[in-house]
């Protein structure tokens, strides 16, 4: 399976989970342009840009079927990388997924800000250290470029046209307390199509996997052995019990 960041971070804070399904999933993850060490030579920021890095990287890597987890700007370029190839990907995980334009919060363009004022709200928005460190790393251009080639894209019809798919299977992971992603559209995917599931994490934020670790892990691994009907995917009691 193949992991893919969001706007704050790289691949490293996929780790703890890619650890956790290691026992029967080999994962895989990787930089955006522009992000942790991947190259910043020269501006490759678009959706567009990183479908065409994906499908390099996973014919190089001789990976053939496989789900994908996107988080954030991951997110949006998992469902089209998902639409553009569909005989690859037949689920699909998405995590704090912006669905409208006005779901992403003006705060994140702050972080490519090289002003005092907008490197402490970077740290205010950021809980761990592990990101901050790599959120450091980020190319000055990429976070507004790929901001706006998220804007234009029409997300909902993407997910309305995988959603028409027999074979595809999606999962939208959102946390009810993200204040960088506006969780109210996703809430509002509820029981919209029997193939496709949103589940909030009550005391999340921008990162469920790492806020809410071990209720996340759970859901993914729930989710993926799923074969065909996600009605009965939901946060068991059980969960909450043992992971206070």
């Amino acid at each position: 399976m193949l992991f893919i960041h969001g706007w704050l971070g790289s691949w490293r804070y996929w780790v703890p989970t890619m650890e956790a399904l290691a026992d029967k999933y080999r994962a895989y993850a990787l930089d955006l342009w522009g992000f942790g060490d991947s190259d910043k030579s020269k501006p490759r920021y678009s959706v567009a840009d990183y479908v065409s890095l994906i499908n390099s990287y996973v014919n190089a890597m001789g990976i053939g079927h496989f789900p994908l987890v996107g988080h954030a700007l991951g997110a949006a370029v998992a469902i089209e990388y998902a639409a553009s190839y569909p005989d690859q990907v037949k689920k699909v995980v998405t995590v704090s997924l912006p669905l409208t334009p006005d779901s992403i919060s003006r705060k994140l363009l702050n972080f490519a800000s090289d002003s005092v004022i907008a490197k402490m709200l970077w740290w205010r928005q950021i809980a761990y250290k592990e990101v901050q460190k790599e959120t450091e790393k980020t190319s000055p251009g990429v976070i507004p470029l790929s901001v706006q080639s998220v804007i234009q894209m029409d997300v909902g019809r993407l997910l309305h046209s995988l959603s028409q798919r027999q074979d595809f299977m999606g999962l939208a992971i959102y946390g009810e307390k993200d204040d960088l992603i506006d969780p109210g559209p996703a809430r509002s995917m509820n029981g919209c199509r029997p193939n496709l599931r949103p589940i909030g994490l009550a005391d999340s934020k921008h990162f469920p996997m790492l806020d809410e670790a071990a209720k996340f892990n759970r859901l993914l691994k729930d989710f993926l052995e799923i074969e065909d009907d996600l009605s009965a995917l939901e946060l068991k009691e059980e969960w909450r019990r043992r992971t206070r």
